[in-house]
């Protein structure tokens, strides 16, 4: 018994007791993450689970150095190396996880908050929210979406989001708007990436991410944090997430058919977690190939596609992430848009006839052929002393062929010399005199590639108090543009274009912010931005279509034009959260915004610009709360942004001066948009629950704008172009209101679920003219059943998926482009004519109008119900 005592002392003295506390990135404890101990000189590894209070304890470890590895589902995994352990002595550390992507993060609240409505909601706010943001989860993209869906159809259901497509569901460019900012107004990035168009910062839902390669959108209706890039931190960002690596193998086909002569096949592999007994690497790729006929008529769409994402753990603190994807593109969609007296006589379907006698087929000379590619590589490592750097370099190319026929618009005759619509005299109150057009050999060759070289870098401390972020976004990018008037029969251009140009841009964002975490329950994250842009234009002679072909001031005929211009601005942010209870926060936000110039800017005679324009800029202040009890998730925010619309331009008239015949540019008058906003997920029993977000809000202009005229104009011209935007006008397709309710049932093998989106009415402008017609609202709705078969067997996963977009097959006008204004002079008061939807249901009111609209107007309406049966067929290993 004493040899027994004297060796447990011995024992006691030779080894040591590691302890530690396990924290979420604000300091609270984490229960229930898996604790991995390994001694740095040997195999030995011991394992242990965090307590209710985040503590673990592993005793008799060997003296010597450990690293320890924490693992918890929504978190990174996280290794704390270099942990000196002395014999006899015990060593405490405190370890903080890093939030994983946001499908994670949903889930670890729905956990630790004891949420059902949480776990079970299509869409939800996290609790750690310092903006209004919702996170859209993966069992919303797979289950309650179409297969066709692109990214914007993905967010259309989300509060204060309109998405709209003329050609059906993920064909064609679909049309993405919230708050009232049009796409162009907010950043979209794939894994953190900004993409983007170089002339305008728009977007190509078709052209780039189908529901394929999205596995989550994390959508921040905000200009985010400091660490936010992107070209538009203006009205917010959108955030697609890839899919995630399964740690199991599998390999599923899909196969889709429906309305509108559409075809999908989709194929998927899992590599699962392989490489050795550390399992270091695990792959994932989708193939698929859909064509359609497309809603409207002769407007076909064809679709290759191909993406591999792949993972590597070089070490415990090393992670590197490739991903390339590529997306090959035919369609028929033209570069007009049906007047609505084609709608009406035609159907709502009208796109295309075959008007022109001397070709069989009208549909033969309008093409779009788009290749585009995106990859970058990611290395994501954890240094010493709470350090960590994540680097990735990218690149990604638009390339897009178009060839178009000229039609004419609204009835006007072409004049066969230039393809451009003769002009004709038409009396205020009426419509053209109808004329009969045998279309001229008129076409257009347009062309628009830019490849793009990239890089992000995100450096991060942890410290005792918080986290320091620092880091920058460049970008380099170069673009070919151009439209020649062609010969639809021969493809032959003219000698010279309407346009052409090739310009280089450089975008550079660095900054930095602090998280602070004040207290257990405050956090506070101030930081600030700095976003410069550079542009070097070289534009060619052309027929007069932009610059022309010869100097305005000098009379001399010229080859080219060579610009550089460069934009900056300071974007500081800062924001609050603050936890009242463990599953009830609120929290509060000013953040500004900006938005880079359109290269158009140089589009004037002679591309002369004297005083190029100044980036647009927003400041939003919101306040909002976010609450999970078990039944019921609730969350609700209030905006106030201010911010500046467009651009106007004057010419300098006055000889003497020396900015003389060149373009003076002005920025439009500013906007007040304000609003609440709400969205809530209710559990009611058995899998069944009610998702509810509703919007109120207004958009209307503060000012007017008078942009004098540089110098002395000569005798009998204007001292000033007026901006007809008086204060107190709504800023047009601007909702005021939205709301969405759905309807869902998960349990077992089932999901199924309706949702319905209704957008308020809204005003349209056209030119100068404001508040010309107000469109009114329209709803649409979406249903979805899915079957799965759930089981050990080697079909598990296997999954039978009915969806039908547009349920009620509503011919909604949702929005429209005006034929002219409806009245000379100023705009019409807020009391206007008012359009009855749905379109098919209008009457003539007045000669030349429907229903006080102008049947020469464009509107933009609805794509009829679609419905679309998949069948996916899952194999995977027995488990």
């Amino acid at each position: 018994m004493f040899l027994f005592a004297v060796g447990s002392v011995l024992h006691a003295q030779q080894t040591g007791t590691l302890t530690g506390t396990v924290q979420d990135p604000r300091g609270a404890a984490l229960p229930s993450a898996a604790v991995l101990v390994k001694n740095d000189a040997s195999s030995l590894t011991r394992q242990a689970t965090t307590d209710a209070q985040g503590r673990f304890t592993v005793s008799n470890l060997p003296a010597g150095k450990y690293t320890v590895q924490v693992t918890a589902v929504g978190f990174e995994v996280t290794n704390k190396t270099g942990v000196q352990l002395t014999a006899g002595q015990p060593q405490d550390v405190t370890i903080s996880l890093t939030l994983g992507n946001v499908a994670q993060q949903v889930t670890v609240e729905a956990a630790s908050s004891g949420s059902i409505a949480s776990a079970l909601a299509p869409m939800d706010a996290l609790l750690d929210a310092r903006s209004p943001r919702t996170e859209i989860t993966s069992a919303y993209i797979q289950n309650f979406t179409s297969p066709m869906a692109d990214f914007g159809e993905l967010v259309a259901m989300s509060p204060s989001a309109v998405t709209t497509s003329s050609d059906g569901v993920g064909l064609g460019q679909s049309k993405t708007s919230f708050r009232g900012f049009p796409d162009g107004d907010f950043d979209i990035d794939y894994d953190g990436i900004p993409f983007y168009d170089t002339n305008t910062p728009s977007h190509h839902s078709w052209a780039f991410f189908p529901s394929q390669w999205v596995g989550g959108v994390d959508f921040d209706r905000s200009p985010g944090t400091a660490s936010t890039i992107g070209p538009t931190p203006f009205g917010g960002s959108i955030h697609l997430l890839s899919r995630d690596m399964s740690p199991v193998q599998n390999v599923r086909g899909s196969f889709s058919y429906g309305s509108f002569n559409t075809y999908l096949y989709d194929g998927e592999y899992d590599s699962g977690a392989f490489g050795g007994a550390n399992k270091k690497a695990s792959v994932f790729v989708d193939v698929h190939h859909m064509q359609s006929d497309g809603y409207q008529t002769l407007n076909d769409n064809t679709r290759n596609a191909g993406s591999i994402k792949v993972q590597y753990k070089v070490s415990n603190r090393t992670v590197i992430t490739g991903f390339s994807g590529v997306v090959w593109l035919d369609s028929n969609a033209p570069n007009i848009a049906s007047t609505r007296s084609q709608l009406l006589a035609s159907g709502p379907n009208y796109l295309l006839q075959n008007t022109d006698s001397t070709q069989a087929n009208y549909q033969a000379y309008n093409t779009y052929h788009v290749p585009t590619d995106f990859e970058y590589v990611g290395i994501n490592s954890e240094l010493s002393h709470g350090w960590r750097v994540e680097v990735k370099p990218y690149t990604y190319n638009y390339d897009n062929s178009e060839f178009y026929g000229k039609q004419p618009k609204g009835g006007a005759p072409i004049n066969p010399a230039n393809c451009a619509p003769i002009p004709t005299v038409v009396k205020e109150g009426t419509l053209k005199t109808p004329v009969t057009v045998l279309i001229s050999p008129c076409a257009v060759d347009k062309y628009n590639s830019y490849r793009k070289y990239g890089e992000t870098t995100v450096v991060s401390k942890a410290l005792a108090f918080g986290v320091f972020r620092t880091g920058m976004w460049y970008e380099w990018a170069l673009t070919n543009r151009h439209q020649t008037p062609s010969n639809p029969f021969t493809h032959v251009d003219d000698l010279l274009p309407n346009f052409n140009e090739t310009f280089w841009t450089n975008s550079y964002q660095p900054y930095a912010e602090l998280e602070f975490h004040v207290t257990r329950k405050l956090t506070f994250t101030p930081g600030v931005k700095f976003a410069y842009f550079t542009q070097d234009f070289k534009q060619y002679a052309d027929n007069g279509g932009k610059i022309g072909s010869v100097n305005p001031i000098t009379g001399l005929p010229f080859v080219f034009v060579a610009n550089s211009v460069d934009y900056h601005k300071w974007l500081p942010a800062g924001d609050l959260n603050y936890r009242l209870k463990s599953n009830w926060s609120v929290y509060g936000q000013v953040a500004t915004g900006t938005v880079v110039p359109p290269s158009s800017v140089y589009d004037t005679a002679g591309g002369l610009v004297g005083t190029p324009p100044k980036p647009q800029s927003s400041t939003t202040y919101q306040t909002g709360t976010v609450l999970k009890l078990k039944h019921v998730t609730f969350d609700a925010d209030y905006y106030h942004i201010r911010f500046q619309n467009g651009y106007s331009s004057a010419i300098d008239n006055n000889p003497s001066d020396p900015l003389y015949g060149e373009s003076i540019n002005y920025v439009a008058p500013s906007s007040i948009t304000t609003g609440v906003e709400f969205e809530s997920n209710i559990y009611v029993a058995r899998g069944v629950s009610i998702y509810l977000n509703a919007t109120k809000g207004s958009a209307t202009y503060v000012g007017t704008l008078s942009a004098p005229v540089v110098g002395t104009p000569p005798a009998g011209t204007p001292t000033s172009i007026s901006v007809q935007a008086p204060s107190g006008l709504w800023v047009s397709e601007t909702p005021s209101d939205t709301e969405a309710e759905g309807v869902t049932y998960q349990r077992g093998t089932w999901d199924l679920g309706i949702f319905n989106k209704r957008v308020g009415s809204q005003w349209e402008d056209s030119g100068a003219y404001h508040n010309q017609v107000r469109d009114s609202p329209f709803t649409v709705t979406n249903a979805f059943i899915n079957y799965t078969i759930r089981s050990n067997s080697r079909f598990d996963q296997t999954k039978f998926r009915l969806s039908v977009n547009n349920l009620w097959n509503s011919h909604y006008e949702y929005s429209d482009t005006p034929g002219g204004p409806l009245v000379v002079g100023p705009a019409i008061p807020a009391n206007g004519t008012t359009y009855t939807n749905p379109f098919v249901a209008a009457t003539t009111a007045s000669p030349g109008y429907t229903n006080g609209r102008n049947l020469a107007d464009n509107p933009n309406l609805l794509a009829g119900r679609s419905i679309m049966l998949t069948v996916t067929f899952g194999i995977s290993p027995k488990r």
